[in-house]
């Protein structure tokens, strides 16, 4: 199966990490952010990996090279001509270069110890699977609600209040069809006004991951990430 790692974005909120340093390649515990998530695919049986790039491109495509250094297959979906194209623009881009239907998208930019290879055990009966995950701090509303059985809807209001319904966070981690991006021309398109459509149309489920998880969206979060897992790393010794 193929995995699409989103890598273009410029991490503005970044600041000056991110003017001479393309966000994917910031350091945490000795490795890049996209190199961690590189060595768990490798490590998990992933051949082949699709990475978009635009802002600092080719200081990725050095850094990364052709994925053999991992034990992987990297191909990147280039949008420097028209600058990124944001996560569904940047999908629908690449979509000719994703060997596999149904095919996994990864968010360069978060840290976890989520095991990929869930996603192609899980069954798939509409056109995607996210990985949802506890509502941080700086996201404490969630993005949707998830029900018994992996069910998701935009508003918990909208359906009988109920233990077995929680917010939650989108992780950054899903799988898709092909199918789901049919709708979409080439060129600019954010994901969330296409998810909105599919859950209300009922074609996504979803688990909830309780695992280690980080959206390195900020500076602080970036040392905070650095700090724990440092800390994990004293006990483990």
């Amino acid at each position: 199966m193929t995995v699409m790692i989103l890598a273009a974005g410029r991490g503005k909120r970044m600041g000056e990490l991110t003017e001479n340093t393309a966000k994917p390649l910031l350091m945490v515990a000795g490795r890049s952010l996209i190199a961690h998530h590189l060595a768990r695919l490798a490590d998990a049986g992933f051949k082949n990996v699709v990475i978009n790039i635009a802002y600092l491109a080719e200081q990725i495509i050095d850094a990364l090279g052709d994925g053999s250094a991992y034990g992987l297959n990297i191909v990147y979906s280039d949008e420097s001509s028209s600058g990124a194209l944001e996560t569904a623009g940047g999908i629908v881009h690449a979509l000719e270069l994703l060997e596999s239907d149904p095919f996994i998208v990864i968010n360069a930019d978060i840290w976890t110890d989520y095991d990929f290879t869930a996603l192609f055990r899980q069954p798939l009966s509409g056109l995607g699977h996210l990985v949802m995950v506890p509502n941080p701090a700086h996201n404490p509303d969630g993005d949707f609600t998830i029900g018994e059985g992996g069910s998701l809807f935009l508003h918990a209001d909208e359906h009988q209040q109920s233990n077995r319904l929680r917010t939650a966070t989108f992780s950054g981690i899903a799988i898709y069809r092909k199918a789901f991006f049919n709708t979409l021309q080439q060129g600019k398109a954010a994901l969330a006004p296409l998810l909105a459509q599919a859950i209300q149309a009922d074609q996504l489920s979803a688990e909830l991951y309780e695992g280690q998880w980080s959206d390195i969206g900020t500076p602080e979060r970036l040392i905070e990430l650095s700090s724990n897992l440092e800390r994990r790393a004293d006990r483990a010794q």
